[in-house]
């Protein structure tokens, strides 16, 4: 589908070339993907994520792409953040990763900062004080999980894009306007009924994939799933229950599905605001009466039972499971190795509260700046891990080639003590 794209003066100079190479280039990625979409204009971003970030995905051919174009002169005019890397960036080598694998790496933050983006390296900005989003802002965000939380739980506006798309986002401070930009698009395609318990994270995870698998890129109305909730808070930034649910439901929903935006029927903010009225007309209606089916696919190999890698933040980790983390571990010695990934700006912030502290000394591992999806963990001699995230479960026997136990946290730390599933 193409359209009569509407651009300004200023963008009109953007697209000729009026700000160099670089920022032509990225204007051409914007408008051409707006008259394949059928957008009607280019609107405003407040802030971009960018994926797709890890060596593991780039190549060599991406890093070159990445330097060639900040050679260019292209820098962000919006806030802009980035998606985990393939490695810990300060402490590779003590982990035990490649320098071949490193290197390059490295190269490709480098190219990311000399752009103006700030190398936060976690697929959980929302949790951040500095980033997270708010209601009714326009955004231009990469990863999956994030697109599902800023749409659904805050009330931004965004599409799934592309990491050179969301990149040149960024350089233009414009994304075209379809989509998930459009209050049309926005509307619930089919409404689930839950009538089974949904208490454990590992629950929400289990119930993304029944979703998911269902209803494809559509808008789930979650019609009663609220009773399975605690409040919503006004601040994500601390974590809490309400949050840490929300944040695995959505990147399942995604993993399995194309899920860009739920709505939890007088709990999420449009849901409140506007109740029923966010229904269409055809909605197909899905009754979930048992979560078996989602333990089947992501419980994968019931036969394991020695586990060498035990991971939990995905996406990244929040205060408050790293909280639930430090209490469960606090004079505890692991037998099999534990990565609780999460955003550098949230580890700090966990030091702080010496629950870091506590999870090494019990011999875990709070990694920052990856996750066990997009680093290389099989070089590091894993091929069975256990967690409690769903969209890790999905991910992680695709990208590492791993064999896969799934349960909930409580599950996952007694195998990290005792380095079996029992």
């Amino acid at each position: 589908m193409t359209s009569d794209l509407k651009l300004t003066p200023q963008e009109i100079a953007l697209l000729e070339g009026a700000e160099g190479p670089g920022v032509q280039r990225a204007m051409e990625i914007v408008v051409t993907l707006g008259r394949i979409y059928g957008a009607p204009d280019l609107v405003p971003v407040g802030h971009v994520q960018i994926a797709g970030v890890s060596y593991k995905n780039l190549g060599d051919a991406g890093v070159a792409f990445l330097h060639e174009w900040a050679e260019e002169g292209a820098r962000v005019r919006v806030p802009t953040t980035l998606n985990p890397a393939g490695m810990e960036m300060d402490r590779w080598q003590e982990m035990g990763f490649d320098p071949a694998f490193a290197q390059p790496q490295i190269d490709a933050i480098m190219a990311f900062v000399k752009m103006g983006v700030k190398p936060t390296l976690s697929c959980t900005p929302y949790l951040f004080p500095d980033d997270a989003p708010a209601r009714g802002e326009h955004l231009a965000w990469a990863e999956s999980s994030a697109v599902v939380w800023a749409n659904s739980v805050v009330g931004a506006y965004t599409n799934r894009e592309g990491g050179p798309s969301a990149l040149a986002a960024a350089i233009v401070g414009r994304t075209a306007r379809y989509g998930y930009h459009l209050p049309e698009n926005r509307l619930a395609t089919h409404i689930v009924d839950i009538r089974c318990p949904v208490r454990t994270i590992a629950d929400f995870g289990a119930l993304s994939y029944m979703v998911g698998k269902r209803v494809g890129a559509g808008v789930p109305w979650f019609a009663d799933l609220a009773d399975w909730l605690p409040p919503l808070p006004n601040d994500f930034t601390q974590g809490g229950d309400a949050g840490d649910r929300l944040k695995t439901l959505g990147a399942g929903l995604a993993a399995y599905g194309a899920v860009a935006l739920y709505h939890v029927a007088g709990y999420t903010p449009e849901a409140r605001d506007q109740g029923e009225a966010l229904i269409r007309p055809n909605a197909q209606r899905i009754v979930i009466d048992s979560l078996d089916e989602g333990y089947a696919i992501m419980d994968a190999d019931p036969d394991v039972t020695e586990i060498d890698l035990v991971t939990i933040g995905c996406p990244h980790a929040s205060l408050s499971e790293l909280r639930y983390i430090a209490q469960r571990l606090q004079g505890q010695k692991l037998a099999t190795r534990l990565w609780v990934t999460t955003g550098r700006i949230t580890r700090a912030r966990a030091e702080q509260a010496g629950w870091v502290q506590i999870i090494e000394e019990a011999g875990g591992e709070v990694v920052a700046d990856t996750c066990a999806v997009v680093a290389p963990v099989r070089s590091l001699g894993v091929r069975t891990m256990a967690t409690n995230a769903g969209k890790m479960a999905n991910y992680a026997p695709m990208h590492s080639g791993v064999k896969m136990r799934f349960g909930d946290i409580d599950r996952c730390l007694d195998a990290a003590i005792t380095g079996r599933w029992k």
